[in-house]
């Protein structure tokens, strides 16, 4: 172990597959592999063969099916400074622009040990010169370690050494100039196809002798012994030379070969104290992480500008659009009981028994019904067919006459007197909320009729009303408001959708840029990632929230006869709670496209199934309780309450929604981490 702890990178019988265990795809075959520290190690191999696999367990991306390796002394992940460079995207710059950025970055921390996945492709020889330079220039001293991988083989041969791999195994590991002179070739394309032959047959000679375990590769090539003799048997040309503490250790060791006590304490302080000072805090990850992510909103103030905008143009929008009575609605009118000449229905506003038609037509007259004349029922049943009109109103010739026996004979009244005195209606009932209002108008306009004809002559009002007496109601206002039953599922409903919209593709576009990746390596936690964008989106959605409730409440006057503080809460939580929402789709989906689809799609079924626009009281039962388990009913039922019936948080309406949004919140959370862990392997 100390030994291998002396390498800057020592892998040893590597294995990784993915797929199921049933039918494996293997990736990394028994692979072992050791990097000398101070030196520039070249891997080698074609598409495919394992090579940024392999250097993504090396940095801690993913793990070994089984094997070990070690980094700078450590196990991957843990404090040691490394930097990995992968290509990135940049805006506004070439391919070759956006890999000089990439490499730049990667020297900006001046790592100790420097990963470098094809940092050549795409660039022009002169830079590509350029970088090996100055490769060479870092590594002179010894206390930088380069792993550089490349499509370009001959260029390899200003490293130190180089690995040659295909098919998840190394077939040499030598320095360039001994792999030229062992195998008597004049370039190194020549060397890798030797290697490739004795591979294909060494594979040969495996199958028809498995049970010997001698690899043929091995024993046509020639090596000399090595302390990592039984380890390394499958690597060619693959040379450990002693140096002078790995002799004293020798000589001290007992017959099992363990390091005695003294030194492996020195070795684990010196390991210990190296994580110390070369790695950042989890304080300082997260803050590095926070000012990463408010940098990105501030290159972007167009759009920030736009989310803060968008929830003040949804409020606005429903507060107009929604809940208002309709305006400017037709009725057609044939009158017979009065000769009605351009619309002017004469009557006495006295205790008079004439033109009683008209007396109540006045009383219909509001800003919402616009009153057209017709001579005849039929063209304005017509009317209303052909959609001119909402609904027809029909007065008998003799409707005056009538009504007024109606009220003195009472019982005693015959047929044709009832009927003559009845106000004939028709409505166009294809329009719910039209027709429901044009009746209720209707019907309120008779009763105030009606009661304004006997206060004029002496009588007690209450004998033209119907014999139910409805009190001031206990909560609401007796002409109740749809805006404001709506009010408090669409304040939720915005803050939530708009939190889902923020975070559903931040780590999609992050993975794209290549910024996940970088973060993984830096040693970055699943945990700290996720924390960093909740702290900076929560910032702006309570932007949006207080937006959102100062023109909700204040401009347009939606009620609060509850406590203000609770609404607050209760909306914060709802935006943290889509917020997490969006991270799990960001998680779970590799491409924006399907994030966006994804997040669209939950926005109708959630709308129609938490009681945002109908109660839920209206839904089968079956389909009730899936409602229930939504996010945003039981929060929708419990802001509900506070605001249109003031109830406080000790009633279980009420603090039901905060148990429940908390309970999602939790468990998108830890529905995110798990997938962000499954992802990072």
């Amino acid at each position: 172990v100390w030994q291998k702890r002396q390498q800057a990178v020592c892998v040893r019988h590597a294995f990784k597959h993915y797929g199921s265990n049933k039918r494996p795809n293997h990736v990394l075959s028994n692979l072992n592999m050791t990097v000398a520290k101070g030196t520039i190690y070249g891997l080698l191999g074609a598409s495919g063969c394992g090579k940024t696999t392999l250097l993504s367990c090396i940095v801690g991306r993913r793990k070994l099916n089984s094997g070990e390796i070690w980094v700078l002394g450590g196990k991957p992940g843990t404090k040691v400074r490394i930097a990995a460079a992968r290509p990135g995207r940049c805006l506004l710059y070439s391919g070759g622009q956006q890999r000089r950025v990439s490499f730049a970055v990667a020297l900006m921390h001046d790592p100790e040990l420097l990963i470098l996945d094809e940092p050549t492709v795409g660039v022009d020889p002169l830079l590509r010169q350029s970088i090996w330079t100055h490769l060479v220039q870092i590594t002179s001293s010894g206390d930088k370690t380069v792993i550089i991988t490349t499509h370009y083989i001959e260029e390899a041969r200003q490293a130190h050494c180089i690995g040659l791999m295909r098919s998840g195994r190394l077939l040499a590991e030598e320095s360039p100039q001994a792999l030229l002179t062992m195998y008597s070739c004049i370039s190194l394309e020549d060397v890798f196809l030797k290697l490739s032959r004795k591979q294909g047959q060494a594979n040969q000679v495996v199958e028809l002798n498995v049970s010997g375990g001698a690899l043929g590769l091995n024993k046509m090539c020639k090596r000399e012994e090595a302390p990592y003799a039984a380890e390394d048997a499958q690597v060619v040309g693959l040379n450990f030379h002693q140096s002078k503490e790995v002799l004293i250790v020798d000589n001290g060791a007992g017959s099992n070969g363990d390091i005695p006590g003294k030194m492996t304490e020195v070795v684990t302080t010196e390991c210990e104290e190296c994580g110390d000072c070369l790695n950042l805090t989890s304080r300082g990850k997260i803050k590095a992480l926070i000012q990463k992510n408010f940098l990105r909103m501030w290159r972007n103030i167009g759009v920030m500008l736009f989310i803060f905008a968008l929830p003040v143009m949804q409020v606005i929008l429903f507060c107009l659009a929604i809940g208002r009575d309709p305006s400017g609605l037709k009725i057609a009118i044939v009158n017979d009981d009065v000769n009605v000449i351009d619309g002017y229905c004469p009557y006495n506003s006295s205790c008079s028994m004439k033109n009683l038609s008209c007396r109540y037509l006045d009383h219909l007259k509001n800003q919402s019904i616009i009153k057209q004349y017709y001579f005849d029922v039929q063209s304005a049943i017509q009317a209303v067919k052909d959609g001119d009109a909402w609904g027809a109103i029909y007065f008998n010739e003799n409707y005056t006459d009538a009504l007024v026996a109606r009220l003195a004979l009472a019982d005693t009244a015959d047929n044709d007197t009832i009927v003559s005195s009845e106000v004939q209606v028709w409505l166009d009932m294809s329009n719910q909320q039209i027709g429901l209002m044009l009746n209720r108008d209707i019907q309120f306009s008779y009763r105030d009729f009606a009661k304004d004809l006997l206060e004029t002559c002496n009588y007690n009002p209450k004998v033209g009303d119907i014999p139910i007496d409805f009190k001031d109601p206990i909560y609401g206002d007796i002409n109740p408001s749809f805006t404001d039953f709506v009010a408090p599922g669409v304040i939720l409903t915005i803050v939530f959708f708009l939190a889902v919209a923020l975070t559903s593709s931040a780590l999609i576009v992050e993975r794209m840029e290549g910024l996940l990746d970088r973060s993984w390596v830096a040693g970055v936690s699943p945990g700290e990632i996720l924390f960093s964008h909740v702290v900076t989106q929560f910032v702006v959605m309570c932007g949006q929230t207080a937006l959102v409730l100062v023109f909700m409440i204040l401009v347009f006057g939606v009620k609060c006869n509850g406590n203000i503080a609770y609404v607050i809460m209760l909306t914060l939580l709802q935006g943290l709670c889509g917020m997490c929402f969006g991270f799990v789709i960001s998680a779970a989906c590799e491409l924006e496209r399907n994030a966006i689809q994804l997040a669209l799609g939950s926005f109708y079924p959630t709308l129609l199934l938490s009681g945002v626009i109908w109660p839920i009281e209206g839904m089968p039962w079956a389909l009730r309780y899936i409602a229930l388990c939504l996010p945003l009913t039981l929060a929708t039922t419990s802001l509900r309450s506070v605001l249109t019936r003031g109830w406080p948080l000790q009633d279980p309406d009420v603090y039901m929604g905060f148990v429940a949004t908390l309970a999602w919140i939790a468990l998108f959370l830890v529905v995110t981490l798990t997938i962000l862990r499954f992802k990072r392997g």
